[in-house]
């Protein structure tokens, strides 16, 4: 045996014996999981298949089952030839085509029924299947949001059921939370409160793509600036009412003695 043929050998070896070489097949969904699907529009999954040069796609398979239950029954949406020319038992509002290293799954007018565990199966020429799964879930609106309050660590905690993806945004009566009243949360949910005493009203507004719902915690009214400026002018006022009537007191009496003393004095001399 030549050198060449001895090289070519050892070559056709190391192939054979190689896990993931020039024959290795996979295949991810290209979404964060879970997936979340507001009900109404359309659910659209991506695959990204890959495959050694001496490996061929045969077929694409999308099934869906139930993502809870005993015994689920999975549902083929789909099955496509590796050139995607024509898919069979596609359902009315399934679409599928499958490129040479992609998939995609389309469901127009997506509901509650169409959730569950997706998984799209690529099948090389030899039969050997890979799958790749993943979780689609409903969107769901935020509701019930409530605010609690932690009084020995001085902070507010917001609450949410079961909204999607909710975001959350403090206020402190109507305006923004500023430095002096606290400091929020990386998360939102949580607000330090800085300000002393804990005074006024504190809302959370918890907000996701379908809407938003809030919840309000009522402490002591505060004593703002603006108060207090106007308690001061009042007793101001009512010092100078006040005064000004003792002083008029004062010099009514004053002038009344004086007149009685003048008019003393004439009687007296009179009588002399």
């Amino acid at each position: 045996m030549d050198r060449q043929n001895f090289l070519c050998w050892r070559v056709a070896l190391l192939l054979l014996l190689m896990p993931c070489g020039l024959q290795c097949m996979s295949v991810h969904i290209l979404s964060e999981q879970p997936v979340h699907v507001i009900p109404g529009s359309a659910l659209v999954l991506k695959a990204r298949i890959e495959h050694g040069p001496l490996e061929e796609v045969s077929t694409v398979t999308w099934e869906r089952e139930p993502e809870t239950g005993i015994a689920p029954t999975r549902v083929t949406l789909a099955t496509c030839p590796g050139n995607s020319f024509k898919c069979v038992g596609t359902r009315p509002k399934v679409r599928v085509n499958v490129e040479q290293q992609e998939t995609t799954l389309q469901i127009n007018e997506y509901s509650r029924a169409d959730g569950g565990v997706y998984t799209v199966t690529v099948t090389d020429h030899t039969g050997a299947k890979t799958p790749a799964q993943c979780i689609v879930r409903e969107y769901e609106a935020v509701n019930h949001v409530s605010v609690s309050i932690n009084v020995s660590h001085s902070s507010l905690v917001c609450g949410e059921a079961w909204g999607t993806d909710p975001r959350f945004y403090w206020l402190h009566e109507r305006a923004t939370i500023t430095k002096t009243v606290g400091n929020v949360s990386p998360d939102g949910a949580t607000l330090s409160v800085t300000m002393t005493p804990i005074c006024g009203h504190f809302t959370c507004v918890v907000s996701n793509k379908l809407g938003y719902s809030s919840a309000t915690y009522t402490a002591a009214p505060c004593e703002t600036e603006g108060r207090g400026t106007t308690a001061a002018i009042v007793c101001l006022v009512l010092l100078l009412l006040f005064g000004g009537v003792l002083a008029f007191l004062l010099w009514w009496y004053s002038n009344a003695h004086r007149q009685r003393q003048a008019q003393s004095q004439i009687s007296f001399q009179a009588m002399l």
